[in-house]
Formats: structure tokens, C-alpha cells, sequence
């Protein structure tokens, strides 16, 4: 295999992965789009953070995040608190529910993904553990707030 032929490899199966990961976040929580999952570990992560910093982090309009946030906030997943340094400005958090759901959703996923791995030899594992990190490194993927 080339070098093109391989990138063209790797196009074809990450849109298919990506796909597969739509389509199962969907089955594991129906509420709970890949993007509002996402969002949510995000916030979990930072222990909070304003939608603005979500649109930035994950190099997203802010429309869309704003969409997600205004779904997330109904659902009850995520709540708005005053940040204590500066009263102008509000800060997204999880509730309690939201993270009930994202331990529910991790989990699931979690064990998705050792069902479907659970045949692979722990080489395999720990080199395709290494090139996803090594991917998803690259400074252009996504900004990053280190």
C-alpha cells in the first residue's frame, strides 16, 4: 500500500468510526447527541467553563454551542452559576443529572469499546492506543487551553 492509498485508507475509516460513534451515542442515550456528550466531559474536566470557551476549545460557532448549551440547560444536564471572580460573567456547570448521564454514557461506552476490543493482543491495543493520542496531538486538530 502507498503512502496516498493509506491516507485515503485512513479517511474512509475514520469517517466510518465517526459515524459509528454518532450513531451509537444515539442508542446508548437517545437525548444525548456526540456533541452534547463531548460538552459535557468537557465541563466535568474543567469543573466548569463558559460556553464561549467551549466554542473555542473545540473550534465550534457559537451558535451551535449555544444550541447545545440552551438543550443541555432544559434537560436539566447543566446549570448557569455567577463566576465568583467576575460577577458579569456566567459559568457552565454540571447538575447532578448531568452527571449521572455522563457516568451512565461513559461507562456504556467504555464498555462498548472493551467488547469490541477485547479480542485484540495488548500490543495492538497499546499501538493503536499511541497513534490515536499521536493524531489527536497534532497542533491543528483542536486549540488546546494549556
Amino acid at each position: 500500500m502507498t503512502a496516498t492509498e493509506a491516507v485515503e485508507s485512513i479517511h474512509r475509516e475514520m469517517t466510518v468510526f465517526a459515524r459509528r460513534a454518532r450513531a451509537s451515542a444515539g442508542r446508548i442515550h437517545p437525548e444525548l447527541s456526540l456533541v452534547s456528550y463531548t460538552l459535557l466531559g468537557h465541563l466535568e474536566e474543567r469543573d466548569g467553563c463558559r460556553a464561549t470557551d467551549l466554542a473555542a476549545h473545540y473550534a465550534l460557532d457559537k451558535s451551535t454551542v449555544s444550541r447545545q448549551v440552551a438543550a443541555l440547560e432544559r434537560a436539566g444536564l447543566i446549570e448557569r452559576r455567577v463566576d465568583p471572580q467576575d460577577h458579569r460573567v456566567q459559568v457552565l456547570h454540571l447538575t447532578d443529572a448531568g452527571r449521572g448521564i455522563l457516568l451512565q454514557v461513559t461507562q456504556s461506552r467504555r464498555a462498548a469499546f472493551r467488547e469490541r476490543l477485547a479480542q485484540w493482543p495488548e500490543q495492538d491495543l497499546e499501538r493503536f492506543a499511541g497513534y490515536l493520542e499521536r493524531y489527536n496531538a497534532w497542533p491543528a486538530s483542536l486549540p488546546t487551553d494549556d
